[in-house]
C-alpha cells in the first residue's frame, strides 16, 4: 500500500514551492516551542542512546534539535523536496535525512531492519493523511519502536478546526502561512478526538502518558497573538512491552 497519487503530489507541491526556510511553512515552529518540550516528556521513558526518527520531518527543524537530545536522529518525509530543504539545511550533517512513506510496510520494515528498534517524534502527521492510510501510519510507529523503543505522538483535537476558522476570518482573509494549508487535499485537523488513540491502540501500541497541550504555529490571529492548535499528546510502547 502506498498514500494515493494525489496526496502525494500535494505535498510534493507544497514544499516544492517553499524555500524550505525555518519558519517558512505554518507548522515550523522553532524546537523551543516543539521538538525540544516534547522530549521533556519523552526522554523519561525513552533509552536515549537509541536513534529517534522524526516522522514527517519536512524542512527537518525539529530533526536537527533531536539530534542534540539522542545519539543518532533520523528524518524521514513523503516529499522529495522537504528532503532536499532538510538535508542543505542541515549544514554541521548532525542528522539523516531520508525519503519514506510511511504507508509503505516493506519501507518502513526495511528502515527497522537497518536501524534497530528506535524512538519515534511524531508531529501532527495522522490527522493530515489520508483517513484510509491512517491505520498504516500508526503501523508504522509501531513496527519503528519495536521492542525497545518509546514513541512521542501529539496531533491536534477537533478544537484546532475553530481556531483556524478564526484565523482565516480576518478582515483580509486566511493570513499567507495559512492558505496553502487549507488545501483540501492536506486534510487540516481532520481527524477526530478519539481516532488517534484507538489507531495507535489497534497497532499494538500501549499509552504510557498522555496529556493535553497546544502546537505553536508560526502565523498569528488578527489580534496578534500567535496561532496554538489544541492538541492531545500520547507516550506509547509497544504493548508487550509497556512498563
Amino acid at each position: 500500500m502506498n498514500v494515493s497519487e494525489g496526496h502525494r503530489e500535494a505535498w510534493e507541491g507544497f514544499w516544492a514551492a517553499t524555500s524550505g526556510a525555518p519558519g517558512e511553512a505554518l507548522w515550523d515552529a522553532a524546537p523551543s516551542l516543539a521538538a525540544l518540550p516534547h522530549s521533556k516528556l519523552l526522554l523519561p521513558y525513552a533509552d536515549a542512546s537509541l536513534p529517534v526518527v522524526d516522522l514527517g520531518c519536512g524542512n527537518g527543524t525539529q530533526t536537527r534539535a533531536l539530534a542534540g537530545l539522542f545519539l543518532r536522529a533520523i528524518g524521514v518525509d513523503l516529499s522529495h523536496a522537504a528532503i532536499g530543504h532538510a538535508r542543505r539545511a542541515d549544514t554541521e550533517g548532525v542528522a539523516e535525512f531520508a525519503r519514506l512513506d510511511l504507508v509503505d510496510r516493506e519501507a518502513v520494515r526495511a528502515l527497522h531492519e537497518r536501524i534497530g528498534d528506535a524512538n519515534v517524534y511524531m508531529r501532527a502527521v495522522i490527522h493530515q493523511s489520508e483517513p484510509g492510510a491512517r491505520p498504516a501510519v500508526a503501523a508504522a510507529v509501531a513496527e519503528l519502536v519495536g521492542e525497545k523503543g518509546r514513541a512521542f505522538v501529539t496531533e491536534p483535537t477537533p478544537a484546532a478546526k475553530d481556531v483556524i476558522r478564526r484565523a482565516a476570518a480576518g478582515p483580509d482573509g486566511p493570513p499567507p502561512k495559512l492558505r496553502r494549508p487549507l488545501d483540501p487535499r492536506l486534510k487540516p485537523a481532520s481527524a477526530t478526538a478519539e481516532e488517534v488513540p484507538e489507531l495507535l491502540r489497534a497497532a499494538g501500541l500501549t499509552v504510557l502518558a498522555d496529556g493535553d497541550t497546544a502546537l505553536a504555529q508560526t502565523e498569528y490571529l488578527p489580534d496578534g497573538t500567535r496561532i496554538e492548535l489544541p492538541a492531545r499528546w500520547l507516550v506509547l510502547a509497544g504493548a508487550s512491552r509497556a512498563v
